[in-house]
């Protein structure tokens, strides 16, 4: 499978050789610097963003969640095990939803994203929670983590493939879904955030 379509006599990059970038857009504004869309083939950088304060912006999004996906337990530091495992949670969000599954990540990671959190601040020994409105880095960063560890909590205990876990998540946080673990822990620390207004 060629990793470059002809496009009008120009060729274009695709990930995993299947899949375009082209057209998606993000909707909301606040992230629309810190997600990469920019094109690659394989989603390895690596590690080059490494020493540059707020270069992370600029890895691809996809990368960005393989990289969330091997962190704790058994699969730290197993990218080529996870990046196959999301070529093939990919055909599957394809065949379910006849969508670029590209998109799919996008708008879960948009969906997910919390707009308020909570900070704690003491005064005199006495502790209590103020609300906080949140960085669009830390936006998404959160949004990658509540996505992988709702596919990793889902992945355990279950007949279903570790591939088809990514899938129902990513699925279900991209249609605004409660079933979605993502969806429930941005509701929950917003609603912890309103009552500490």
């Amino acid at each position: 499978m060629s990793d470059k379509k002809q496009k009008g006599g120009t060729s274009e990059i695709l990930l995993f050789g299947r899949w375009s970038t082209d057209g998606i857009e993000v909707e909301d504004l606040g992230l629309k610097r810190y997600i990469s869309l920019k094109p690659v083939i394989a989603p390895h950088s690596g590690g080059r963003h490494e020493h540059h304060r707020f270069r992370k912006s600029q890895v691809s999004i996809v990368e960005r969640f393989i990289n969330k996906l091997m962190r704790g337990g058994r699969n730290t530091g197993k990218k080529m095990k996870i990046t196959k495992a999301i070529m093939v949670a990919f055909e599957i969000i394809n065949l379910r939803t006849k969508a670029n599954p590209v998109k799919i990540l996008v708008r879960a990671v948009e969906n997910s994203a919390l707009q308020e959190e909570t900070t704690r601040i003491s005064y005199g020994g006495i502790v209590y929670h103020q609300a906080v409105d949140v960085a669009p880095q830390r936006r998404v960063d959160l949004s990658l983590q509540f996505l992988a560890q709702g596919i990793k909590k889902a992945s355990f205990s279950t007949v279903k493939s570790f591939e088809e876990c990514v899938a129902e998540e990513l699925i279900a946080a991209a249609n605004n879904d409660t079933r979605s673990f993502a969806i429930k822990r941005r509701q929950e620390k917003e609603r912890i955030a309103l009552s500490a207004r």
